[in-house]
């Protein structure tokens, strides 16, 4: 980091664009405490410059979620210190933003994950301490979004409520990243996979009973790791993580 007195930097998006990976993360502004959103570029994926803050408003920004639909870039970062769910667009991708709406209003909102399936939008929000997930669907991305019946989704269980990264599809079934939150923030991530899910009901089974990525014990991911952003290649998959050192 260059231009920022940065405290830390966490919840890393990323996507490949053309013959270049771009990836946006959060990054903790120590002269001001807000979360501001950042951009890093790489021709490999291992490689990385940085490009500097490409996001920024007058409240606290993290979780920057970004994907692409009929050829354009959209994020949604979190913004429930704004007590909203806000969409952007780029103007000039990857460094230029424009903001659209709220897609969500009046509640503190944690870490808003949208998926497309069967030609409909869904969202995952967390709420509440860690421990409770609702779930939002939509015909339309802009407008139209409407609470699932079955809220909420996850209750009283900070192990598996909060989302902990992109919803990914595997074998035409989406699989939803969870971050365990207990007995403290962030320690690992576990996958479920949505075994049914319609406009009136939702079910999920755990993809394992061993998390998909967890602390080290040591490093830079001694004491947690609570973020996963994975990519499917023709081989596997190639993901973009964080981690707690204490």
């Amino acid at each position: 980091m260059t231009d920022r007195n940065a405290i830390f930097v966490a919840d890393p998006f990323w996507i490949k664009h053309s013959d270049e990976f771009h990836m946006f993360f959060e990054v903790l502004n120590g002269d001001n405490g807000l979360g501001e959103i950042a951009l890093a570029r790489s021709d490999d994926g291992l490689s990385w410059r940085y490009s500097g803050i490409v996001l920024e408003e007058p409240f606290h920004l993290s979780y920057p979620y970004v994907f692409q639909w009929q050829d354009n870039h959209y994020m949604i970062p979190e913004s429930g210190r704004d007590y909203s769910v806000r969409l952007y667009r780029a103007s000039d991708y990857p460094n230029d933003w424009e903001y659209l709406g709220n897609l969500l209003s009046g509640y503190r909102y944690v870490d808003p994950s949208i998926f497309r399936h069967d030609d409909t939008w869904w969202m995952f929000v967390g709420a509440g301490e860690h421990d409770v997930l609702n779930l939002y669907y939509s015909d339309e991305l802009e407008t139209g979004w409407q609470p699932h019946p079955a809220n909420p989704v996850v209750k009283n269980d900070p192990h598996k409520a909060r989302p902990g990264g992109r919803v990914i599809m595997i074998d035409g079934e989406p699989v939803r990243l969870a971050q365990d939150c207990y007995p403290s923030y962030g320690l690992q991530v576990f996958g479920f996979r949505v075994s049914e899910l319609t406009r009136t009901a939702y079910a999920e089974v755990p993809l394992s009973e061993h998390p998909l990525i967890r602390g080290s014990g040591s490093g830079w991911n001694a004491a947690g790791m609570h973020h996963l952003d994975p990519i499917p290649t023709e081989t596997g998959w190639i993901a973009v993580v964080d981690g707690r050192n204490r």
